[in-house]
């Protein structure tokens, strides 16, 4: 799917804001010795058959090939990636990923997010990396170039330790709790993410003249927070709205977020296979 030059523009940020606790401190003198600044960038794909709304929902058929290798096919392209990995628990998805070339590493069946089995299979590799890009298995149209954005977003910003992308809102999403809303400062930071419709105006529903930002889901660690984050205790917020990104911003930490021109094409029901596979045919995508 090709994009225009104004579709390649990152529009990336810095800022100021929260403070991060304590263990923040040691992570920032790691960042600030590296000469090679995160230049070694690993994708994972986390990917779990069980699903409440979706089962078995790496494996669906789009258009003759599992979603979960186009996902990976997708993210193979993406010019700062050195490698690619799939994460799983589960071994029919492993067997699939074998079967077309993905690497594999199985994780436990313990991890409570993606986030936490990104950071295991990190933990399993051989070589060491700076940054892991916790990749969408559901974002079968994933564009390389928003994958390169965060690497660079994350790259170039040492007082964060995420990075993020955003895209605009549809008005018809906006009370959609799977789509997930986010607002940024004017630095380009994040505020906050919620299933709600944020912001939320005193006459209670979506305004059309307001620039709603959608969260696209793809994410980028510094590997050495990856490990602070998986000992960090869930927080109110997390659970509340059950998105694992909340859990950074609570605990103060800086997270970079970049606004791409992108029409998200997420799987969370089986209805949206029909959808993806309309576009990829109107599109001529194989």
């Amino acid at each position: 799917m090709a994009l225009c030059s104004s579709q390649k523009t990152w529009i990336v940020h810095g800022i100021l804001a929260g403070t991060a606790i304590a263990a923040a401190i040691g992570a920032r003198a790691y960042l600030g010795r590296s000469k090679k600044f995160r230049s070694r960038v690993v994708g994972i794909i986390p990917a779990r058959y069980a699903s409440s709304r979706f089962e078995g929902k790496p494996l669906v058929q789009i258009l003759g090939k599992p979603m979960i290798q186009r996902t990976w096919e997708r993210s193979k392209l993406a010019s700062t990636l050195d490698h690619v990995v799939v994460a799983t628990d589960d071994e029919r998805i492993a067997d699939c990923c074998r079967g077309f070339g993905a690497d594999v590493i199985i994780t436990s069946e313990s991890c409570r997010n993606g986030t936490e089995r990104c950071n295991e299979a990190l933990e399993k590799l051989e070589k060491e990396y700076d940054v892991v890009v916790n990749i969408q298995g559901d974002e079968p149209l994933i564009e390389p170039e928003i994958i390169d954005g965060v690497v660079k977003a994350l790259q170039v910003s040492p007082d964060a330790v995420f990075s993020t992308a955003v895209t605009s809102l549809k008005p018809e999403d906006g009370l959609d709790p799977n789509r997930v809303k986010c607002v940024v400062d004017n630095r380009g930071y994040a505020i906050y993410f919620s299933r709600g419709l944020i912001p939320f105006n005193k006459s209670g529903g979506v305004n059309p003249e307001f620039p709603y930002m959608l969260h696209l889901g793809i994410q980028s660690f510094d590997s050495k927070f990856l490990n602070v984050y998986s000992e960090l205790q869930p927080t109110p917020l997390q659970v509340e709205e059950d998105l694992e990104q909340l859990k950074v911003l609570e605990n103060g930490y800086k997270m970079k977020v970049i606004k791409v021109d992108h029409e998200a094409h997420g799987v969370d029901t089986p209805e949206d296979v029909e959808k993806i596979e309309s576009l990829m045919r109107e599109r001529n995508l194989s």
